[in-house]
């Protein structure tokens, strides 16, 4: 074999991923391992990129009703996400546990798990509707909402606010489902949820076939309705004779909460981590809204295809943390290690395939958006920028996904404070306004951000200090 054959085995081959001295058992067989990896990675993966697909065709639906209405619906984004902080957080916390439950072998305190924290998410969600009623429009108008797209932004806000209480169950039901290694009925419940979103999108957007032209509003109600569809096929999957997690009323109402400590103990990271997130994202949002619809709209439409090529990362990443956080409960830190990256390689593999295509089609992918010259050539300059982002973006979400699967969630925090609270805004504010670089430097921002965070991530999870956290 040459030197190189044997750089490249080195890089991609489990028995080399881990030194000799650290291997519990010699049973790292690569057939093996990518074989298990895939068959979890890719009812996740499917999943993320298809939802992604959507959202994609989404935008594209929403964009017929011109770059205010783009503007609109892309301002509503992190308002909302103000308010799913906690049910996400609450989440991870309840994927990282039934993972680590299903590899010790826990049946019942996996099942457990998930009866005890389903009732506290649909509750704080119906709560958080009932008080984002009475804040959409200042808070709106604090991320960026103008005159031009506020009457447009509040009840597209409003319409999914609501559909975020019926999002919380099928949020927590499929968390632990991922925590199990059941990637495919999550993959199956958001998929369904998704084609209903895009069906009403066409028939309330445009008033096809007899129903009402409603605009944005039309596509508010095409997701809350989508929304509603995902809870619904959440809620059957766990009366399935077969499956590994089953619903229990009984554990729901007994109030006896000796699990939950353990999923507070992820959350409690997890929380602050989207804490920092939403800061930095809502203040970027709104210093790259303040430049102007189109500008905005610009960045809204590169921001869509960046989300989109997101979405397979993300996959990788929910098969990361599901095969870490079983390992790590099997007492396997060394495979738990080994799996991670397993899964950064793939990624890096998909991280540099679009690196390639945003180079080479650019231009054509932000022309499927808008005809104006001017958001053409800004979006492909912004496409270029997305190319670079792009490799470091993928390891980043694996590595991450990693961390979190086995509870590490308090150094996520710490690192999102430092690059998303603190270093996005403060370089977005000084690149876009004393620079005057625009939307190009909040770009450069978005740049830095996330290859600093690769590299927080990446340190990390090779110290390997995850494997000591204790759920």
């Amino acid at each position: 074999m040459s030197a190189l054959g044997k750089k490249l085995g080195h890089l991609v081959l489990p028995r080399y991923m881990i030194r000799e001295d650290r291997k519990k058992a010699d049973d790292f067989d690569t057939r093996q391992m990518y074989s298990t990896f895939v068959r979890i990675a890719w009812p996740a993966l499917l999943e993320s990129f298809l939802i992604g697909v959507i959202a994609f065709v989404d935008s594209l639906m929403v964009s017929g009703c011109g770059e205010e209405a783009i503007a609109a619906v892309g301002l509503t984004g992190q308002p909302r996400l103000l308010f799913y902080v906690v049910l996400m957080s609450i989440t991870t916390g309840v994927n990282a546990v039934v993972a680590r439950r299903r590899g010790e072998g826990n049946r019942e305190g996996a099942n457990r798990t998930l009866m005890q924290a389903l009732p506290i998410v649909f509750l704080l969600a119906t709560l958080f509707f009932v008080v984002s009623l009475f804040v959409a429009e200042p808070l709106l108008r604090f991320a960026g909402a103008k005159d031009d797209t506020i009457g447009m932004a509040i009840p597209y806000y409003n319409i999914t606010m609501f559909g975020m209480i019926f999002t919380s169950v099928s949020l927590c039901i499929n968390a632990a489902h991922r925590g199990c290694g059941k990637t495919k009925i999550s993959m199956t419940t958001n998929i369904a949820a998704n084609v209903v979103n895009v069906i009403f999108n066409a028939l309330l957007i445009n008033g096809l076939l007899g129903f009402p032209k409603l605009g944005v509003t039309g596509a508010a109600i095409a997701t809350a309705l989508g929304n509603f569809v995902s809870a619904v096929i959440a809620i059957f999957s766990l009366y399935r004779k077969d499956g590994y997690l089953r619903m229990n009323i009984g554990q729901m109402v007994r109030h006896k909460f000796e699990t939950l400590p353990s999923v507070m103990k992820v959350f409690s990271g997890s929380a602050l981590e989207q804490v920092f997130l939403r800061i930095g994202f809502f203040l970027f949002v709104k210093m790259v809204a303040d430049l102007g619809t189109k500008e905005y709209a610009t960045h809204q439409i590169c921001m869509n295809v960046m989300n989109l090529s997101f979405t397979v990362g993300d996959g990788l990443g929910i098969a990361s943390a599901s095969l870490v956080g079983q390992h790590l409960g099997m007492q396997r830190e060394d495979k738990s290690l080994v799996y991670g990256k397993v899964g950064q390689r793939v990624g890096l593999c998909y991280g540099v395939l679009l690196l390639t295509l945003f180079l080479v089609f650019g231009g054509h992918i932000v022309g499927w958006f808008s005809d104006d010259p001017a958001i053409i050539q800004t979006g492909i300059k912004l496409m270029m920028m997305l190319a670079a982002i792009c490799p470091f973006q993928i390891s980043q979400v694996i590595f991450s996904g990693c961390l979190r699967g086995a509870g590490d969630t308090r150094y996520m925090a710490v690192v999102s404070m430092l690059t998303v609270a603190l270093l996005r805004p403060i370089l977005t504010y000084i690149l876009v306004y004393p620079v005057e670089m625009g939307v190009i430097g909040a770009w450069i921002a978005i740049l830095v951000d996330q290859t600093m965070r690769f590299g927080f991530s990446a340190v990390r999870f090779y110290s390997q200090k995850w494997c000591k956290v204790k759920l």
